[in-house]
């Protein structure tokens, strides 16, 4: 039962932060394979911590055959094999000038309907795809390359180095594949983004047994920053998640019991002018300072005396929030 609720609290929590982020600035960005996405994600997860199929499935609620044919139909189009249902989609809107919905449903036909039809929503959605008309008779045409690229034009590029620097920088050294993979842009846009990376001194390129690998030393958005909030958003996530799990498996021993690893959350109650109302909302100001400075001065040090082979990265994650909160719909105990 504890799990199980704890398991239920996080994904709400976390669904309420994608829900978020989709809409912020208001944009309205597609979500039409988020489900899918966390399922083959979890089934990713699960094989690599040497969980068999067949517990998985259990997991799952699901029979292991059930199991096994759900993830070869999200993974490849029952159509076209070896290639995913959206690019299937999307390739065949591209071998004609205008194809209907019901020409797409048809050829589709083995596939589920219901996730064709997210596909089709999802590439206009996008903008790789046009849509006019509604119904089975709405006509679909693919976006071609010069429309593409006056589209990205139009759409905002701010954050997008950023958001590539946090992850190679946090999950690096990494190949283009690597990046490509983890749901970078075309193969256009991420050189484009890497070379400006490369060339600015925040990531740096080099040989490794799999061919050019990218790989970044530091990660940094300065404060109140215009552009690059997306990869601040991935940071203080990713820390947040590692946290939690080097707490949960209990490593590295030796930080547990020093109380080196972990998290700690406090909430203060306090209004305008209460005696420690500034001390209190200046917390976050003041821990930056101080988490400031020492970065900086073991960078310092870092650069007189290289880090040797094996280090240990120490990841400290600061957040604070005010939340607005009223008495006036509490029942008052003290009255008679």
């Amino acid at each position: 039962m504890t799990i199980e609720f704890l398991i239920h609290a996080i994904v709400r929590q976390t669904t309420v932060l994608i829900a978020q982020i989709a809409t912020a600035g208001g944009i309205r960005a597609p979500l039409a394979q988020v489900a899918n996405q966390v399922f083959l994600d979890l089934v990713a997860e699960l094989d690599a911590q040497g969980i068999s199929r067949k517990v998985s499935a259990d997991m799952f609620g699901m029979g292991l055959r059930s199991y096994l044919r759900r993830i070869q139909r999200l993974r490849e189009s029952s159509t076209e094999s070896g290639r995913s249902l959206w690019d299937a989609v999307l390739q065949y809107l591209r071998g004609s000038d205008l194809v209907t919905k019901g020409q797409v449903l048809a050829h589709f036909h083995r596939d589920d309907e219901m996730q064709v039809r997210g596909v089709l929503h999802d590439l206009t959605e996008s903008g790789l795809a046009f849509c006019s008309g509604t119904g089975a008779n709405a006509v679909y045409r693919a976006t071609n390359e010069a429309e593409l690229g006056r589209l990205r034009k139009l759409g905002a590029t701010e954050g997008v180095d950023e958001l590539l620097w946090v992850v190679i920088y946090r999950e690096g050294p990494l190949t283009r594949h690597d990046l490509l993979a983890r749901g970078a842009n075309n193969d256009s846009e991420l050189d484009a983004s890497l070379t400006r990376l490369v060339d600015s001194g925040r990531v740096s390129r080099e040989l490794g047994t799999k061919g050019e690998l990218f790989r970044a030393e530091s990660f940094y958005v300065p404060l109140n920053a215009t552009a690059g909030w997306e990869a601040a958003v991935l940071d203080h996530f990713q820390a947040a998640v590692k946290t939690i799990s080097c707490r949960l498996r209990g490593e590295p021993a030796h930080a547990v019991e020093q109380g080196s690893v972990g998290g700690s959350t406090y909430t203060l109650d306090v209004f305008q002018g209460h005696p420690l109302y500034d001390e209190v909302v200046g917390t976050l100001a003041r821990l930056r300072q101080i988490v400031g400075d020492l970065r900086q001065r073991a960078e310092t040090h870092n650069a007189e005396s290289p880090l040797p082979a094996d280090y240990e990265q120490v990841v400290v994650y600061l957040g604070q929030c005010i939340l607005e909160q009223n008495n006036e719909d509490h029942e008052d105990k003290t009255a008679p």
